[in-house]
């Protein structure tokens, strides 16, 4: 089940939301853990967008650790 960022529009308290897809198509308007309000609003999160070149090949991206090599992560 996703979790989705939401922030108290009252308080500004930031909070997660663990939510099915119907539940989110449904209009959910999820309380403020903190004050109670019902007046909340989802913040957009980033994601990872995996891409694929042309010849449909998935493009490699950077793997940083311990091992990685020069350059790696800026």
């Amino acid at each position: 089940m996703p979790l989705y960022d939401y922030q108290c529009q009252h308080c500004e308290a930031v909070f997660e939301v663990r939510a099915t897809f119907k539940e989110k198509e449904a209009g959910l308007q999820p309380e403020c853990p903190e004050c109670h309000s019902m007046q909340t609003r989802q913040l957009l999160s980033s994601g990872l967008f995996l891409h694929h070149s042309d010849d449909g090949a998935a493009l490699e991206l950077p793997i940083c650790g311990p091992n990685a090599g020069p350059g790696c992560c800026g």
